[in-house]
């Protein structure tokens, strides 16, 4: 008789990192959910142009992305410490970021976020990548809310 499962697939769990407390609580939260599931630590930064009306932006800047990927290193180093109880692999993606999360979240196993609280007006005007994400994911999606406010 063989194993059970022989061709067991690596489990993924994707988490939303800007550096927030709330994401390092949601990066905190799906590591913990990795060392018990055995599933590797998917996090995912995200960061757009920012968006200037009335004037054309004739050469970004291109520090937007390094900086956004030296806040994801700083968080996971932050929260996981030196070495990790499981495997965390760092992305830094160019766009929308809950767009950019439901792409990456596509098979995985697992969606985490965390959510800031905003004034109600403030969510109407930016929506709410979080919102977006349970409406809108394939897998399951856990929210975090920060409550240091």
């Amino acid at each position: 008789m063989g194993s059970v499962n022989e061709s067991t697939a690596e489990g993924r769990i994707v988490v939303g990192v800007d550096g927030s407390p709330s994401s390092r609580r949601a990066l905190e939260w799906a590591i913990g959910q990795a060392r018990a599931t055995g599933a590797v630590v998917d996090a995912v930064a995200c960061w757009v142009y920012p968006a200037m009306y009335g004037v054309v932006m004739a050469k970004p800047e291109p520090r937007l992305g390094e900086e956004t990927g030296h806040t994801l290193a700083r968080t996971v180093a932050d929260v996981a410490g030196g070495d990790p109880p499981v495997e965390i692999r760092q992305t830094v993606l160019l766009g929308n970021a809950a767009e950019e999360l439901l792409g990456r979240a596509a098979g995985a196993d697992l969606l985490v976020l965390g959510r800031r609280e905003h004034h109600a007006f403030v969510n109407v005007l930016a929506g709410s990548v979080s919102q977006y994400c349970v409406q809108h994911a394939r897998c399951p999606v856990v929210v975090l809310r920060d409550f240091d406010h």
